[in-house]
């Protein structure tokens, strides 16, 4: 019976796709290279186990509605505020610059316009999730260049919706016209005040009724997920942009956070379902008359990804180190990359083919540019003789007054207890040397004469530009633990005996500093 063999294909998904996941686990990779392997093996490439593709595939277009639901929930517009300059100009500039240059190779082997344009919009997206796994893992999210890049991957998530509503607007398999573009930014528009408003004046009153009984609130939750879904069909855009927008329009309840909690299990098994039916898709045969437009591009996303970001970085004033390590973190695609892909084969824009080598590009990209993260100082040791142009080295420090010091303090961080003590310092006669990572911050103190060096803590080789063997005192006033204790390290490392002064925020990393070697 049909419904036995849907069941059958269900126990099946689940099954291969929770080994293949545990396996991915212990090979420390991303959860979604198992799950799609599991479609390739449970498809037609291999066994051909699944029977009632186009069911699954109704299933799976729940886990996107899901995702993008809670995408929605979760997503704070206050965040566009606090992402800073920096992050903005690099997200963007690096969106932009990888959409044009991938459209141009995408081009030149054949594809038509509008396919090009999903293929290289998927190709402009990095995961989130996996890098913020992997900076985590080596504690380097403090660092500048891990502020730096989950601020960028924001900004990439911010365009990322955008792009969906956009290109979910779409009638047919044409490129819109300028007039018929400007009709989908205005029906976008009015949808997302449709959206918001509701948020505003009429969901917080229901809400406050529903969410009595927990049951409740979980299912006038999904029915609202659904019915606004319903709306943005109607409006000629996509039940997922719709599902986008429900979450949106929910994110400003004090009830929020619960909702997520009880969706997010619904998402998690749908999308499952979502990434092993794409596995499934991958015919081995299509691809093969794809073989180069997949290694040349793969090899976009691996390598000229991560050098358009050194380029912007290095225009910017940032070292090459910073520059290197922001850079490797772009180097794969998202999960929105394979979400888009699935929409515009949804609306008719893209075949199977093409998300197919989308996909492929994704597992290659993703296993790769784990280990590239994981081991980005050491390819940095190897490459950095080879970097140098892609720093403005002396644009941000100036090399003889700093040659020149002796007996000096150096300053780690120029912020507001930073600013107190150069002060301090200047009105005494005393020589000094500030050592700050905000570009802006020491193009200003270049100005006021204070000798300065453009640099993060975590960056060995500020160490040594510092002239910390003739200081006379060292003090960190940045109060990130792991900064201070790389300082530590690398001062004990070279044997110098300069005391070292360093700021804490509890009292654990107090005692912890102590222990490392700090004096005060």
């Amino acid at each position: 019976m049909p419904l036995e063999r849907l069941f059958l294909d269900i126990s099946a998904i689940v099954v291969v796709a929770t080994l293949l996941g545990l396996l991915a686990r212990w090979l420390k990779q991303p959860l979604i290279l198992g799950y799609v392997l599991a479609g390739i093996i449970l498809g037609p490439s291999l066994f051909g186990f699944i029977s009632e593709p186009q069911v699954i595939g109704v299933l799976s277009s729940f886990g996107i509605a899901f995702l993008l639901f809670l995408v929605g929930l979760e997503l704070d517009l206050s965040k566009l505020k606090v992402i800073g300059r920096p992050s903005l100009l690099l997200g963007f500039g690096q969106v932009l610059f990888t959409a044009v240059v991938g459209f141009g190779i995408i081009r030149f082997f054949g594809f038509d316009s509008l396919p090009a344009i999903y293929i290289a919009i998927a190709l402009t997206f990095s995961s989130t999730i996996i890098v913020v796994k992997l900076l985590s893992e080596r504690q380097a999210l403090e660092s500048l260049y891990g502020r730096l890049a989950i601020g960028m991957l924001l900004m990439q998530d911010f365009i990322a919706i955008f792009a969906l509503i956009i290109l979910s607007g779409f009638a047919g398999g044409q490129v819109p016209t300028t007039a018929e573009l400007a009709f989908i930014l205005l029906k976008g528009a009015g949808l997302i005040m449709l959206a918001l408003l509701s948020g505003r004046f009429i969901l917080p009153h229901l809400f406050m009724k529903l969410a009595r009984s927990s049951e409740l609130l979980l299912l006038s939750s999904i029915a609202w997920c659904f019915g606004f879904a319903l709306v943005a069909v109607v409006g000629g855009f996509s039940l997922e942009i719709g599902a986008f927008l429900a979450g949106l329009a929910l994110a400003r309840l004090p009830y929020h956070l619960e909702i997520v909690g009880r969706v997010r299990s619904l998402r998690d098994f749908f999308i499952t379902i979502f990434f092993v039916l794409l596995g499934s898709q991958l015919l081995f045969a299509n691809l093969t008359a794809m073989a180069w437009p997949f290694i040349i591009l793969s090899l976009f996303v691996l390598v000229g990804n991560p050098l358009i970001v050194m380029v912007i970085m290095g225009l910017m004033g940032y070292t090459k180190r910073t520059g290197f390590l922001v850079g490797l973190t772009v180097a794969q695609i998202s999960e929105f990359s394979l979400i888009l892909m699935h929409l515009g084969y949804r609306l008719g824009h893209v075949n199977t083919s093409e998300v197919a080598l989308v996909t492929l590009i994704g597992i290659t990209t993703i296993t790769l540019s784990s280990y590239l993260i994981t081991y980005g100082d050491s390819l940095y040791r190897r490459l950095a003789p080879y970097l140098k142009i892609f720093e403005k080295k002396t644009a941000l420090e100036n090399i003889k007054e700093i040659d020149s010091l002796n007996n000096h303090t150096v300053i780690f961080g120029c912020d507001r207890l930073g600013e107190k003590l150069v002060a301090s310092i200047q009105e005494l006669g005393q020589p000094l040397l500030v050592i700050d990572f905000d570009p802006e911050t020491v193009a200003r103190l270049l100005l006021q004469g204070v000798p300065c060096i453009y640099g993060d803590m975590s960056d060995p080789e500020i160490y040594d530009r510092a002239q910390l063997k003739t200081a006379k005192i060292v003090i960190s006033t940045v109060p990130d633990i792991n900064s201070n204790q790389l300082l530590l390290q690398e001062t004990k490392r070279r044997g110098l005996s300069v005391p070292i002064y360093v700021t804490a925020d509890t009292w654990q990393d107090t005692e912890n500093l102590y222990s490392a070697g700090a004096d005060y």
